[in-house]
């Protein structure tokens, strides 16, 4: 599992000690972590300097915390799949004339090991110590388990 670090580069966030923390958020429509890389690679591309970001209503008010080396954890068909650093914060005004939180995110998409997820609205917070372990390199090439043997092993916490 990724760790925060006391090195974090100062652009990026204010360290507060080793202490950081994560945000999860549903992927939706999105059929697999290889669908959610294609399309943020297409909003990349349509946005300035080439940086994706995902936009949000709702400010975090634990910004330095997840700056500290948080990711976001995208939930893909109920499950936790894969997993972004957050690089920072930016404001976005809409053309409605609101005020709305881009949350930056790095081009590398880390697959993770799949963690189910209960449906829910928004983001929330995920500890780290409730994250689910990256995929070693390599294992997001092999042949996916059976869905319904998935969702049984992680229902039992074997996943």
């Amino acid at each position: 599992m990724w760790l925060g670090s006391e090195s974090v580069d100062k652009t990026v966030g204010k360290p507060v000690g080793n202490k950081f923390v994560n945000m999860m958020k549903l992927s939706v429509g999105t059929e697999n972590v290889d669908q959610l890389i294609a399309w943020q690679q297409h909003r990349a591309e349509l946005s300035p300097g080439g940086q994706y970001y995902h936009q949000t209503r709702m400010w975090p008010k634990r910004v330095d915390e997840i700056l500290n080396g948080g990711s976001i954890y995208w939930v893909i068909k109920g499950e936790i799949s894969a997993r972004q650093r957050i690089i920072r914060f930016d404001e976005k005004i809409g053309n409605d004339g609101i005020r709305r939180c881009g949350i930056v995110l790095d081009h590398e998409v880390v697959p993770t090991v799949n963690t189910l997820r209960r449906p829910f609205q928004g983001w929330r917070y995920l500890a780290p110590e409730d994250a689910p372990a990256d995929l070693p390199k390599g294992r997001d090439q092999e042949e996916p388990l059976p869905e319904e043997l998935n969702r049984a092993l992680a229902e039992i916490g074997l996943l």
